[in-house]
């Protein structure tokens, strides 16, 4: 009798389920999570980017327009601004959402449901990553529209447009990875974001073409990573470029190749992360 009732309920039970060389059902789930914790908070999150970059073109443009030469032959002030203001809305936006993701888990001891999962370092490090890029996506295109009614929005290459915007924000979601892990607490946090982030996206051609700045800064400019996805991402809808387009191709594939390999190091070693 005892037997026949524990087969009986050995058989409602769901057969085990083969996961394979790769556990796809289990990447995915992580990174619906991850985007399901940005769009529920989505005034946050994707409101109120757009908010800060309207307030950026509006005092660019009305303080500055009329005074402003064309940095681009044959385009206004404010349609130069657009590109760097799209870009910089996305990346900060992919920096922020892998980070803190990786922070809070960290300081709230909730990191242990990620990692007790059968899921490798690797397909974490991909659900985590494209989280990141989905929302700077979602955020560019949300501040792109809504600056198209303001004013033109120019497209020369679709390609260097899309290749760029997923690259960039591929670059920031795995930096946010790196500074989510090395975080222990919420200043270490707000240091990268002020000290790094925030001066590498303003010094980089954001708000100005960097042919007007001295010589000597303009070989500072070509050594940061931000200036490449910016310019490479601004001749995608002007036409315009301040170093060549190939070569901002390859450094942003670099930075990127080389981030992947540090984050995903980071994740299986479980630096900071594992006792």
């Amino acid at each position: 009798m005892r037997d026949s009732a524990k087969a009986s309920t050995d058989d409602s039970l769901p057969p085990p389920r083969h996961i394979g060389a790769v556990n796809w059902r289990g990447a995915w789930e992580l990174y619906v999570k991850e985007v399901r914790r940005f769009l529920k908070v989505y005034l946050q999150t994707i409101a109120a980017p757009i908010v800060t970059t309207l307030i950026f073109l509006a005092i660019f443009a009305l303080a500055l327009g009329r005074d402003v030469s064309r940095p681009v032959s044959g385009v206004s002030f404010t349609e130069f601004l657009v590109p760097g203001l799209v870009m910089m809305a996305m990346v900060q936006n992919a920096f922020a959402n892998t980070s803190s993701s990786v922070v809070i888990s960290k300081v709230q001891g909730s990191i242990v449901d990620v990692l007790m999962p059968p899921l490798s370092s690797a397909e974490i490090l991909a659900a985590y990553a494209l989280g990141g890029v989905t929302r700077g996506m979602v955020v560019g295109a949300a501040v792109l529209a809504t600056m198209a009614a303001f004013t033109t929005v120019h497209i020369h290459a679709v390609g260097y447009i899309l290749f760029h915007a997923v690259a960039a924000s591929m670059m920031l979601s795995l930096l946010g990875i790196v500074a989510g892990i090395w975080a222990d607490k919420f200043d270490h946090m707000a240091a990268v974001t002020n000290f790094i982030i925030t001066p590498l996206s303003f010094l980089s051609g954001t708000f100005y073409s960097i042919d007007r700045l001295p010589e000597n800064l303009q070989i500072i400019a070509h050594a940061n990573p931000f200036f490449y996805m910016i310019d490479g991402f601004r001749y995608g809808f002007l036409g315009h470029d301040d170093a060549l387009p190939v070569t901002g191709l390859v450094v942003v594939g670099l930075t990127n190749a080389g981030l992947l390999w540090l984050s995903y190091r980071m994740l299986k070693s479980g630096y900071k992360l594992k006792a």
